[in-house]
């Protein structure tokens, strides 16, 4: 086996960072009790104002009076390490999230799908920076080896057993991953570098240290099994934002709107499915939640698709105070099926697929304004076609006389002395249960100027004028 371990160093200011509308300014995460609060980590802008993760926060607002600060919350950064483990699904079925700063995924049986390790490499690497964390990576044949590497040797593909006790063996001791008080132990005891705990005799490192850390190297090195659970993707979608101040309008919340569709949609292709239906929760505090239903006729995951139809909707909602919090909750998870494409496909660059026009239309003029248009068994014109809900099965073909595409509210007289009879006549008697009985005989008929026309005159009425009921294409 071949593991990758993509080491996040700064998860949690990451998660902050890509939601924040403002980044690029100074901000901390504070941690720590009322008493004693400390920053546990900085952006770079604070880090050039000499603030560091560590510092008492009292110390830091006498460095720089004018930074934003944000709660540090544990459980946060594991909802943002399981969401990394559900994009790393999309590239291996074994993933695991055992680290608390990383994530690992086997990757042997992945390279025949995406190819050598650098093209796969630079793969995860795009993906991460457009999702916005920082990242560190390397290979291993095991995955506590993969973990610890990527600390040290960013990049590094070890992908021979043969040569992995060599390469740890250089690794010094205080990067092993131990515990402090071990490893300050292992230094005092002169011991610099793994390879030489390695060659220190076992029986006295286990009266000294106990079986962890013979366990921890053993792993490492592949001499003992490493079990730990791996990641399934859940069967529901659920991302919440608390955000930096009251919004009032709707507009102000299309920036975290367009991070939760992208990660929505990493979500959706990690499981290699899509989504039918979501709803926007707008958190008020005095007020119940405002919902806004984001509902599709078919699966999709395509990310400016899911942004653009959730903010139509979003646009139309009455926001009745402000809001405190954003959430994006999806259930309905089914396969996605890609639309069919033709080996030569000959459709302009800027054309538009009819499922994704409809969706648009629908975000942007409402459920009942787009529909379906389905016959009716009346022969009468006017009442031959019904409304129906989208989407709807296409009806079987079957045999009929020519209809025009353009059928007028109402007949009027066609005043033309030139009419040439295509075809016709065909007679249309119906109507008479309803009180809208009608008698006519419709004729395709040819004006002077070239038209086809779709016209009748009644039954036995030869010398009257032609009404026009329609138009043909």
């Amino acid at each position: 086996m071949l593991w990758a371990c993509i080491l996040l160093p700064q998860l949690a200011l990451d998660g902050v960072l890509r939601r924040h509308p403002q980044p690029e300014r100074p901000l901390a995460l504070v941690t720590g009790p009322a008493q004693k609060r400390v920053l546990a980590a900085v952006n770079p802008a604070a880090a050039r104002a000499g603030l560091h993760a560590g510092q008492a926060l009292a110390a830091a607002y006498a460095l720089l009076s004018d930074f934003a600060t944000v709660e540090y919350d544990t459980d946060e950064v594991a909802r943002w390490r399981d969401f990394l483990a559900a994009w790393a699904y999309r590239y291996s079925s074994q993933v695991g999230i055992v680290f608390e700063d990383a994530i690992v995924l086997e990757i042997q049986a992945s390279l025949s799908l995406f190819g050598p390790w650098p093209h796969f490499e630079r793969r995860l690497r795009e993906d991460l920076v457009a999702l916005g964390f920082s990242h560190r990576i390397a290979v291993a044949p095991t995955a506590r080896a993969a973990w610890l590497l990527a600390d040290t040797h960013d990049g590094l593909a070890l992908t021979q057993a043969s040569i992995l006790d060599n390469t740890l063996a250089r690794v010094p001791v205080a990067h092993a991953r131990l515990d402090a008080k071990t490893a300050q132990a292992l230094h005092a005891m002169g011991l610099r570098r793994l390879g030489q705990l390695f060659a220190a005799p076992r029986a006295s490192l286990l009266q000294r240290f106990g079986s962890g850390l013979l366990d921890h190297l053993d792993r490492m090195r592949g001499i003992a099994p490493d079990p730990f659970p791996l990641y399934r993707p859940p069967d529901r979608f659920d991302l919440r934002l608390e955000l930096p101040y009251d919004v009032e309008y709707s507009q102000a919340l299309l920036f975290p709107l367009r991070r939760m569709t992208a990660d929505l949609a990493a979500f959706l292709t990690g499981r290699d499915g899509g989504v039918q239906r979501f709803v926007l929760h707008l958190e008020h505090e005095d007020h119940p939640d405002t919902t806004v239903v984001v509902g599709l006729l078919a699966a999709e995951r395509d990310p400016a698709l899911l942004f653009e139809l959730a903010r139509g909707r979003l646009e139309q909602a009455r926001i009745p105070a402000p809001v405190r919090g954003f959430r994006l909750i999806a259930e309905e998870l089914p396969p996605f099926v890609p639309a069919g494409r033709e080996l030569f496909d000959e459709r302009a660059s800027q054309a538009v697929p009819w499922t994704t026009l409809r969706e648009r239309l629908r975000a942007r003029l409402g459920d009942d304004a787009v529909y379906a248009l389905a016959p009716a068994d009346d022969h009468r014109p006017e009442q031959a076609w019904r409304r129906m809900p989208l989407p709807m099965a296409l009806p079987s073909a079957i045999e009929a006389a020519p209809r025009p595409t353009w059928l007028l509210h109402r007949p009027i007289p066609l005043r033309d002395s030139s009419l040439r009879i295509v075809t016709g006549p065909e007679r249309v008697e119906s109507g008479w249960w309803d009180g809208g009985d009608i008698r006519r005989d419709y004729y395709v008929v040819q004006t002077s100027s070239g038209q086809r026309a779709w016209a009748y005159r009644g039954v036995g009425e030869s010398d009257t004028p032609f009404m026009l009921h329609g138009w043909f294409a």
